[in-house]
């Protein structure tokens, strides 16, 4: 398929061929796009959570009362749950909340969601997003005049310094490089923007993996 290529002030640049193995998926299978984004959810989750056990809690480990002959129940430590200021039975304790996905399922979610953004219509290409001054501001009405208000742009191999510090400070607009595209980033912006040398890398990546 063919899509218009646009400058970053609205001109027109050109046009580019996407694969289709890639970016035309008709069926787009949104519990691919699930699985792969709680993977990436819990991958990031830090899973620092921590209760004190009991052999963690600072208390006596003194025998409350003698065993029998109290007519209450039968107690040996004060550190147990049941008991105000003790430990917390069956809490959480650090751990790692990642799973394994294949890499050829990853690529796969990847691929469903590039079409996801063609097929809706929210996939704008453009030739290069470089800027002389690092100007909010300007990048700012460069971005409305063509529309763009909840959106994320693929640079290239490298992120212009310029149009970074620009970026940055403009709300709902993450800029990222060829390396950093990812399914749960894609699907979280309204409008997914490719520079023309980020498509390259896209179908060079894929097509391999596409045609096998």
């Amino acid at each position: 398929m063919k899509l218009d290529v646009i400058k970053l002030d609205g001109g027109k640049g050109g046009s580019i061929e996407l694969s289709d193995a890639i970016f035309g998926i008709e069926d787009i299978r949104g519990d691919i796009l699930q699985r792969v984004v709680t993977w990436q959810l819990a991958k990031r989750r830090s899973g620092n959570h921590k209760i004190q056990v009991r052999n963690e809690v600072s208390r006596t480990g003194k025998k409350m009362y003698k065993q029998k002959g109290t007519g209450g129940a039968r107690h040996g430590s004060r550190r147990a749950a049941q008991f105000v200021g003790g430990a917390k039975a069956h809490g959480p304790v650090v751990r790692s909340h990642a799973f394994d996905l294949t890499k050829k399922f990853r690529a796969l979610a990847l691929r469903h969601a590039l079409s996801s953004k063609v097929k809706s219509g929210s996939l704008v290409i453009m030739d290069s997003v470089t800027l002389a001054d690092p100007k909010t501001a300007g990048l700012r009405a460069s971005l409305e005049k063509i529309g763009l208000k909840n959106v994320l742009v693929i640079a290239g191999a490298e992120v212009d310094a310029n149009f970074k510090l620009a970026a940055r400070n403009i709300p709902n607009v993450d800029v990222l490089p060829n390396a950093g595209l990812n399914v749960y980033d894609v699907l979280r912006r309204h409008t997914l923007v490719l520079t023309t040398d980020a498509v390259e890398a896209i179908n060079a990546r894929y097509a391999e993996k596409e045609a096998a």
